[in-house]
């Protein structure tokens, strides 16, 4: 797989995208209904923007029963890592991207233990 410069800064422009991004940099891989609690949005909208990054290569998922959890993918080049890397350490302590965190470490029962699992 080979992801080009623009498809890459195209997925990191919609300000939910990034946000969903930098938790799944963070944390490896998320379940969908981690990223709606986190992210404080609704499973049709974080699923749209989580396809837009699956069809760009950008995340992969797999199926565990009915719940789907995404990741980046593996085949992403060392250069867009290092991007997503940067953009982590040079703003995941801030604003949105803090409160993003701070709310999926809030979250109750998180899936290994409920929700998903």
């Amino acid at each position: 797989m080979s992801i080009d410069a623009d498809t890459l800064f195209n997925a990191l422009a919609h300000p939910l995208r990034l946000r969903a991004l930098l938790l799944l940099q963070q944390e490896g891989e998320l379940c969908v209904c981690e990223l709606t609690h986190a992210l404080g949005v609704s499973q049709p909208m974080i699923s749209r923007h989580l396809a837009q990054l699956r069809q760009a290569g950008v995340v992969s998922d797999r199926r565990r029963g009915l719940w789907v959890y995404y990741r980046l993918h593996d085949a992403l080049p060392e250069w867009a890592q290092q991007v997503l890397t940067a953009t982590s350490e040079g703003i995941a302590g801030q604003g949105i991207y803090a409160a993003d965190r701070a709310a999926l470490a809030a979250m109750p029962d998180r899936p290994e233990i409920a929700c998903c699992g």
